[in-house]
């Protein structure tokens, strides 16, 4: 069986990021649709169950796709997408993380993230991205 699925799969695109976040997606909205269908109406729920039923249609389409340089380009753009995301919620899981010993400033001019040690006082403040100085107390 595990064969036949594999000779089944030679030639298609497959499971890459993307997919799974609308896999995923789905998921989600057909288990808030399930969830809220007392609260919304019937006509809501059919539009999300609906679209929960679109996700994964487009999902699977993309899966067994053989257009390689289609799902590619889409994975792509979804990926730029996705990555400033996921950096800033690595930043502010990385902030929530080190807040009792250290405070996080803004540089004014390139809106870098800068840590600095807590109890210092008045201290003198030097962005390492721009080299723009300025003063703040921790």
């Amino acid at each position: 069986m595990k064969q036949k699925f594999a000779k089944f799969m030679y030639g298609r695109y497959g499971m890459d990021e993307f997919s799974k976040f609308l896999s995923y997606a789905a998921l989600i909205v057909l288990i808030v649709s399930m969830l809220l269908g007392q609260l919304i109406g019937q006509s809501a729920k059919s539009v999300v169950f609906i679209l929960a039923f679109a996700l994964i249609i487009y999902a699977y389409f993309r899966i067994f796709s053989r257009n390689f340089e289609k799902r590619r380009a889409e994975n792509a753009k979804y990926l730029t997408f996705k990555h400033p995301a996921a950096e800033k919620l690595k930043l502010r899981r990385d902030m929530w993380g080190q807040r009792q010993n250290f405070k996080f400033f803004k540089c004014p001019s390139c809106k870098a993230v800068l840590r600095v040690p807590k109890g210092k006082g008045q201290v003198r403040i030097v962005c390492k991205k721009c080299g723009t100085a300025f003063e703040k107390k921790t």
